[in-house]
């Protein structure tokens, strides 16, 4: 059965023969919640962060959040080290060490490369902490009292020479989708399809690169096909039109396609043990025990601060957001939610904004080949530049499709846009109020442009519908609009060339452009938080409110300008040249 009640609202409910099961799915697109949960992707612990990554789920998450918190919003950003599961334990391997020494080493640096970029989480935690242990541990517990998963005895791949059952991360193979030849038992790297280790052509153990043998082991299914018809309602007809065409695309080949029993537990000896007796030497899967980090976190964050965390994930005036990049939607849209479905007591999200891939100079980021821009390098090589890499990463970030990064556009964006646009506008705005008045801002009026007020008004609007509906490329263009405004105005009114002969409407341009510059300092701050905060102290003004954007009283005559210093600097050829000739040595040595 299907009613559609008020405008925007679809309410849903049906009914299932096996298992027996009432749902109710209420999607009401024109809701005011009362809270915001934020979440990324938690990192694997088992090497740095490149930049790949921060453009596919954290970039985008953290200009989110800013203008959530800008409007005065209830607003948690959570995110942590996902420090389980095969990968770790095959760094651990390779690295000839134990898997907690190789989670302790990443988790340190991938927590200090966020905090130097300006990721600005309200919690970083980690999965190994207690804490997640035993809401993971809880969480499984209740899904298995309850009857959620079916106990199954089956073949798995075994690696005769090393004694070991194989986790998805042991198996690599052909992809039966894409023909890709290193793809992992649990997902193709290439496609970001997600797999079984079954399903692989050609499959060989990556610790000893033998053809494995099949030998039967127990583990707990997650019956992924009884849940075909609430997806299709809460997503395929609840979302559609709501969520990115490459989010939604994926989720309905996935659901049309069939969806099968997935084991939610393996046969390692390092993650959260499975609470159950019989079930020694196992743990759960790692997409089970994951995004419960994003719940283990969140109640860290609470504890740390008198809050509540079940406001936050059981209550409807919640809103949950996911972003990640495109190899997680199969789990965050589709497995995910049916574990916090089934759970009962958690509230489904909203939306799960993921972007494609980043390319790096025309080929795929590959950590293997060290084919990367790791994240703590580039703020080692080029200090006080998080901004300049927020804003290129931003400007072309994969939103809908794969996108590249080059060393030679990079320097392009910062020298014609950040340099030439922006940087340009502001200076010359400031250094012309200090010649002309000394550094104290003059009087006014601006009737006499009201195509320029009414696009000072516009723009902020336009800016926030751009982040609301998550285009954030199309925001942060609409942002640098403000400052292409500023140019062309002062490029028209010509003030140095006025000064002699009509000063005091030389008071009213200047007074106006200062106008410009506030606003760009409200505007463009969820992209350029570091440029924005140096802004408003050379403006003398604080501005902490996203209403404000658009007005024009936001500096008032009289009141005195700080000092003057560039926003952005040029970067030369040679700096650039570094960078290309030190990520090819680099890809050569692992050739």
């Amino acid at each position: 059965m299907f009613y559609t009640f008020a405008k925007g609202s679809i309410f849903a409910l049906f009914y299932y023969d096996s298992p027996p099961r009432f749902s109710a799915v209420m999607i009401d697109k024109d809701k005011k919640f009362k809270r915001y949960l934020i979440t990324s992707a938690l990192p694997y612990a088992n090497g740095p962060l490149h930049i790949g990554q921060i453009a596919g789920a954290y970039l985008t998450a953290d200009i989110y959040t800013r203008f959530l918190r800008l409007q005065g919003k209830d607003v948690v950003f959570v995110c942590g080290s996902d420090e389980h599961g095969a990968a770790i334990t095959l760094r651990a391997k390779k690295d000839k060490t134990s898997p907690q020494e190789i989670v302790d080493t990443y988790h340190s640096i991938i927590e200090q490369s966020f905090k130097d970029f300006g990721i600005e989480f309200d919690i970083y935690h980690r999965t190994s902490s207690k804490l997640h242990h035993e809401t993971a541990a809880d969480f499984f517990t209740v899904l298995h009292e309850s009857g959620k998963f079916e106990q199954k005895t089956k073949e798995q791949y075994y690696d005769d020479e090393h004694n070991q059952f194989l986790a998805d991360r042991y198996i690599m193979g052909t992809c039966p989708k894409c023909d890709y030849d290193a793809a992992y038992g649990d997902q193709c790297e290439k496609c970001g399809s997600a797999l079984s280790p079954r399903e692989l052509i050609n499959p060989k153990s990556t610790i000893s690169g033998n053809v494995p043998v099949l030998k039967e082991t127990t583990h707990w299914y997650l019956p992924m096909g009884d849940y075909e018809a609430w997806l299709k309602e809460w997503i395929l007809d609840g979302h559609k039109g709501d969520w990115k065409s490459n989010v939604y695309g994926q989720c309905k080949s996935w659901i049309e396609g069939g969806l099968k029993s997935r084991a939610m537990t393996r046969d390692l000896d390092w993650g959260v043990k499975v609470p159950l007796e019989e079930a020694e030497g196992k743990v759960l899967y790692v997409w089970l025990d994951a995004p419960i980090g994003y719940i283990s976190a969140t109640k860290q964050w609470a504890k740390d601060h008198g809050k509540n965390w079940e406001d936050y994930w059981k209550s409807d005036d919640t809103k949950l957001v996911h972003f990640i990049g495109k190899d997680n939607i199969v789990f965050h849209a589709i497995i995910f939610p049916i574990l916090l479905h089934a759970h009962g007591e958690y509230i489904l999200p909203d939306n799960v904004p993921a972007n494609e891939f980043l390319n790096i100079e025309y080929q795929k980021i590959s950590t293997s080949r060290n084919w990367a821009v790791w994240l703590h390098e580039y703020l080692e090589d080029l200090p006080n530049k998080q901004d300049v890499l927020r804003y290129v990463l931003c400007s072309i970030a994969p939103e809908t499709k794969d996108s590249e990064f080059t060393w030679k556009d990079f320097q392009a964006r910062n020298n014609n846009e950040l340099v030439a646009i922006l940087g340009n506008f502001v200076n010359r705005t400031l250094v012309l109020t200090q010649k002309y008045y000394d550094g104290v801002v003059p009087n006014g009026t601006f009737e006499e442009w009201p195509e320029v007020t009414k696009r000072i008004e516009e723009i902020p609007e336009e800016i926030a519908a751009s982040i609301e509906q998550y285009r954030f490329r199309e925001g942060l263009a609409k942002g640098m609009e403000l400052a292409r405004l500023g140019n062309q105005f002062l490029a028209e009114t010509e003030p140095w060339k006025l000064q002699k002969t009509d000063p005091e409407k030389v008071q009213s341009i200047m007074l106006l452009a200062l106008q410009i510059a506030a606003n760009i300092s409200i505007a463009m701050n969820p992209f350029l938080p570091a440029t924005c905060k140096k802004l408003a102290q050379m403006l003398n003004i604080e501005l902490s409110n996203w209403e404000q954007a658009g007005t024009l009283n936001l500096i008032e005559a009289g009141q005195s300008i700080g000092e003057v210093s560039l926003l952005f600097e040029k970067l030369e050829d040679e700096v650039i040249d570094v960078q290309i000739e030190k990520l090819q040595k680099k890809a050569q040595v692992h050739s």
